[in-house]
């Protein structure tokens, strides 16, 4: 119980900054909520450090454990091709049911069906989760596979959007933000480590990392190919953002929907775990009963955490945004925009795992407090300029392109390590609250600024850009560091050498 109250007290440090932004907003005359609106915030924010502290606990006994387990006794087995179509099939299903994705696919349903978005985003992650697993095995060099996949994707895109135009673009890289959600992201990690471990790459950080961002960029792909072979224009409806429809007897339908979801995501991954566990594995009892109590734990602190962000944070991300963006100038939508992404970002439950992985296996060389920073100032800077890109109606590849063409060339100027690390938070940050807070800020900033039939091209776009810009920040904590150890070694030599002219002068 010491460590359930302790990841509580985490989870509440991380969701107050949110919670006194919203408050502060709701005092001013800028953002008139009402008193039904406020009480389901509030109520809604105790729900979320509640689900987040029962999630971190789960993440801890059971999903990582089962990732890892996984990883390692596939790789032990000498069998690589039931290690890819385990993966495989495994990547699917955390995907298929992963909650982030659906959250998403609820949003875009006039655009694209959502079983049609969830399954085929679900088979990019299982391919590219099998490439991942692939280059561990091979040892090869993270940054050759990105931009290989990232000059193909933008490729593929610029003939998208010179064909017809269409939303999809947008939606392709947000799919990707989403995907790496808080059920895909502990295991995922967990599984490459345990392969990485197994096969005796575990020496080489960045074979620890890398998972996360090669997953991200299947979904990407497979959405672009969506468009690619879709004909006529893509349209969009405006979802019902407002509280009274997940109040009264629809509190009980949104919840009986979470939590359908979550059981749906959990067993699919447990029922996997314990075939190989009774055919492959052969894990002592007292293991699986602490496995047990880790799912658990998992899936009442996400139902808990989803049903929060849907009854409280989903409507008042979306009325925040259309009355700031009728009230203010847009530069203190921009500000606003950058100080709600700083503070989001810190309440993401996936967010905790990455960052106590990063420090365990970089034995401290790269904390969750260097990290945390650097997140924090990449995702206040992604909203930042989504909202820009609303105000001035351009297209969201003005930013992807240079960025991604930055973060590609600055992998090859630090370690790998960092840019596994850095790949790997740029999908770990788009998570439940990017998705269900800042998107329906950004959808209501772009209903009232440029009008509903512009949402696909103007709005969307802002998990991408999430997922985006960590990669930057993250590289350039790499970049700090070769430097200053660069300089190190020229202080380091030339007392060396100082040294050495001293006991010449004194010889003589």
């Amino acid at each position: 119980m010491k460590v359930l109250a302790l990841k509580i007290k985490e989870a509440a440090l991380s969701v107050l900054p949110v919670m006194l932004i919203v408050i502060i907003i709701c005092l001013t005359p800028f953002a008139d909520l009402n008193a039904a609106e406020i009480t389901a915030f509030l109520v809604a924010s105790v729900m979320l450090v509640i689900g987040i502290g029962l999630f971190n606990m789960g993440a801890d006994l059971a999903m990582s454990p089962m990732g890892e387990h996984i990883g390692s006794g596939l790789s032990k087995s000498g069998k690589p091709v039931l290690l890819l179509v385990v993966c495989f099939a495994m990547g699917v299903m955390i995907t298929v049911a992963e909650p982030d994705l659906s959250v998403l696919a609820g949003q875009v349903s006039d655009m694209v069906k959502n079983y049609v978005l969830i399954g085929v985003v679900g088979v990019g992650v299982g391919l590219f989760l099998m490439l991942s697993i692939i280059r561990t095995v091979k040892n090869k060099p993270l940054p050759q596979y990105l931009m290989f996949f990232y000059l193909l994707l933008f490729a593929l895109v610029a003939v998208l959007i010179l064909r017809d135009g269409n939303g999809f673009s947008a939606l392709a890289f947000d799919s990707g933000g989403v995907t790496t959600g808080p059920i895909t992201v502990p295991f995922i990690m967990a599984l490459g480590i345990g392969i990485a471990t197994s096969v005796g790459r575990s020496k080489s950080t960045e074979n620890n990392f890398g998972s996360i961002a090669l997953c991200s960029v299947g979904p990407v792909l497979a959405v672009v190919a969506i468009g690619l072979f879709s004909k006529g224009n893509v349209t969009y409806t405006l979802p019902d953002y407002s509280v009274e429809s997940k109040l009264g007897m629809n509190f009980l339908h949104t919840l009986g929907d979470t939590a359908g979801e979550v059981a749906v995501a959990l067993l699919l991954i447990a029922g996997m775990f314990f075939i190989l566990q009774f055919t492959l594995l052969k894990l002592p009892v007292k293991k699986l009963l602490q496995i047990l109590y880790g799912i658990l734990y998992t899936f009442v602190g996400l139902v808990i955490f989803m049903t929060a962000v849907k009854i409280g944070f989903m409507p008042v991300g979306f009325k925040i945004g259309t009355q700031l963006s009728q009230k203010v100038h847009p530069a203190v939508l921009v500000c606003f925009g950058f100080l709600t992404g700083m503070v989001t970002v810190l309440a993401e439950p996936a967010i905790h795992v990455l960052n106590k992985q990063v420090e365990n296996v970089t034995g401290g060389s790269v904390s969750g407090r260097s990290m945390m920073i650097a997140l924090s100032a990449g995702v206040g800077i992604s909203i930042a300029l989504s909202i820009l890109r609303i105000i001035f109606h351009f297209s969201i590849l003005y930013y992807l392109i240079p960025g991604y063409i930055i973060s590609l060339g600055l992998s090859l100027l630090v370690p790998g390590m960092y840019t596994a690390i850095a790949f790997d938070s740029g999908g770990v940050a788009s998570g439940p609250l990017t998705s269900s807070f800042i998107l329906p800020f950004a959808i209501g900033v772009c209903s009232m600024l440029q009008g509903v039939e512009s949402i696909p091209l103007d709005a969307f776009g802002v998990v991408a850009m999430v997922a985006m810009t960590p990669l930057i920040t993250i590289q350039m904590l790499g970049f700090k560091a070769v430097v200053s150890e660069r300089v190190k070694s020229k202080r380091a030599m030339a007392r060396i050498l100082s040294a050495d002219d001293e006991q010449i002068i004194e010889f003589m």
